[in-house]
Order: structure tokens, then sequence, then C-alpha cells
């Protein structure tokens, strides 16, 4: 079946004459994004400003976190090299914008997949890297223990993230009033919720743990255990871009995969010799998956070797191996009772 254009009839008309006559083929959009990306020598990644644990430069300039890493997997795939991936940060305000004008080629940064987001800004979110939801921190002293007892309570948000609905949303269904403090930029959220301005924050879980890092008495804040949303955090890619898509999709994908067979960095020559053929698909010696994508036959080899898999990039970045120490939870195998599951390579 063809796809439906905006613009109408007139429009669908003509590509179907074009499809017809074998002036175009439909299998899938190509808007050379990889092209243009090798021709340019590197990737363009929009990340956060500075969210530690998912995408923060240090004082060198050098960028370190979870989103980040996915960004070097995908130059791995590409480039066999993770350092050509290069960081744009980004605002909330502005990301979407920024993908859709090509001033990056991918997003990665704590982007909540949503139905209005997707279709109304002509994106894709082609699979969720993080599970995550909003939560609430709040000081120690005020000695509540659950997001029921936040009544009259003096709330700061970011604006322009899906946040602001979310506990209009949780609020209202609970029968409570709170006082809404909204501000464009994290950092100022962040720091009117430092400075006393309001009594409680409210973000992404994850977002939680990494901002209590950042202030001054970190041991003097808690996080409630309600979580009051859905928040699946994916990388994002323009629409018609379906080639590019593919390539972003899978190298998650790959990561994942390598997880769950115990492939890592540290054992991935081993893996090239294996004669399992569920490890040999996903290393290159055996079928042309990566020659499917427009890459290398150890596409995901690459991305194992330089980068690591799903567990190793979780682990060192927000869990066990890492200040922030987020349990994997939702974001566990779905064979260790999480819901991380792949589509296997076959």
């Amino acid at each position: 079946m063809l796809r439906t254009f905006r613009g109408g009839l007139l429009i669908g008309l003509a590509v179907a004459i074009a499809v017809a006559a074998g002036a175009i083929t439909y299998e899938r959009y190509d808007t050379k994004t990889l092209k243009r990306t090798l021709k340019r020598g590197e990737l363009l990644c929009g990340v956060n400003k500075g969210l530690p644990g998912f995408s923060i430069p240090d004082d060198k300039g050098d960028w370190t976190g979870f989103d980040v890493d996915f960004c070097r997997a995908v130059a791995a795939a590409i480039f066999d090299d993770p350092k050509k991936a290069k960081f744009i940060p980004l605002d909330a305000s502005e990301r979407f914008k920024e993908l859709s004008s090509r001033k990056v080629d991918i997003l990665s940064r704590n982007s909540t997949w949503s139905m209005s987001r997707e279709v109304n800004n002509a994106l894709y979110f082609p699979a969720v890297a993080y599970y995550d939801g909003e939560g609430f921190m709040l000081p120690a002293s005020r000695k509540i223990d659950s997001g029921l007892d936040l009544n009259n309570s003096k709330i700061c948000v970011q604006d322009g993230t899906t946040t602001v609905l979310n506990v209009a949303d949780y609020f209202r269904a609970n029968n409570m009033k709170y006082t809404e403090m909204k501000f464009a930029k994290l950092e100022d959220v962040v720091k009117a919720y430092n400075e006393g301005k309001c009594d409680t924050l409210t973000a992404d879980v994850s977002q939680l743990y990494a901002l209590r890092l950042n202030l001054s008495k970190p041991d003097d804040h808690t996080i409630l255990p309600d979580v009051i949303s859905k928040e699946p955090l994916a990388p994002v890619v323009r629409q018609r871009d379906d080639d590019w898509m593919m390539i972003v999709k899978w190298t998650l994908y790959a990561m994942i995969n390598a997880e769950e067979l115990g492939i890592t960095s540290k054992n991935i020559d081993d893996a090239l010799k294996s004669k399992k053929p569920d490890v040999m698909r996903l290393v290159g010696t055996e079928g042309a998956y990566g020659e499917d994508l427009g890459l290398s036959k150890d596409w995901a080899a690459r991305i194992i070797r330089h980068v690591g898999n799903y567990g190793e990039i979780y682990d060192r970045n927000v869990g066990a191996e890492s200040k922030l120490k987020i349990p994997r939870g939702l974001n566990s195998l779905w064979s260790n009772g999480g819901i991380q599951y792949a589509p296997p390579i076959r």
C-alpha cells in the first residue's frame, strides 16, 4: 500500500504514477542521511546540555553519559570509530526544531516518545532506549513519603516537557491543589528549587537522580517512590528517513541482543570465533545483515567492541558502577524481570 501524504489526492496520484513508471521505488524512503554523514565524516548528535549520567561535558569538553554512548554506538557502527560522534547541546524547547532543520542527525537526550510528538513534528522514535516515569523530589525535612501528601505544594517544572501535563493530570485525578512554577531552561528549574522558591521538583525519575547530585547538599533531598507516568525515552530521527531510522533502531537492538547473548566489549574477539548461529548473525560472520542496513558485515561487532552492550552502557553511566546507582528495574532484560526486549537478528 502507498503511504498517505499530506497534500491530498493529487500528490498521492502523482506518487502512484511515479511508482508505476518506475521513477521511484517505494520500499523505504531514503533522504540520504547516511550518505551525508559519511561525506561529512562525523555524526551530529543532539544531547541534553548537562544531565549527569546521561549527557554531560567535563572540564575538557569531553562528553559522557548513557545518551552520549548511544550516539557513539551509532558512530561506531558507521565509521568503526566512536570518536566520530559530535555532540550538540540542545534545550528541550529547541530539540525537535533543530532535528527537523537538520542541525543534528539524531536526538539522544531523554526525550519521551508520545503520539503527538511523533505525528505533529514528523518524527520517528525508533525504539525505547530507557523506560522511565515522572516522579517527585523534595527536601527530606518535609517528611513526606507519598505523592498523595503533596497537596498545596509549590512545584517547579520545566516548560515544554511532558511533565507539565503529567503533574496537572496527577493532581486533578487525586483532587489536590498545587502551585506551578514553570521555567524554560532546566538549570533555572534546579536553581529555583535549590533556592527554596518551590518545595518540590518534578521530572523523570532518572533525571531527578542526576539533578540531585548537583544540589549543594544531595543527601538532604529525597525522591519519592511514586511514579506517575510512562516516559519511554527514545532516540529521535526525522520521518521520511526510513533507512537512517533502521540504522538507529538496530544499533540499540544489537546492544540489547548482545547483552542477552553474553557478548561484551571484553569477549567480542571470542564471539567472532563462535559457531553459535545467533552469535554469528550478530557479529557478522554469517549472513548479510550489515549490508542490508548499508553498513559493513561487522557493524554490530564494532558497536560492542568500541562501546559495549546495553548492560555495560547502563551500568557505567547510571547503574551500579556510576554515582547515580539507579536500579535496572524495567530496564532489565525481559529474561531478568524487566521489559527490555529486542527483536532477533535473523
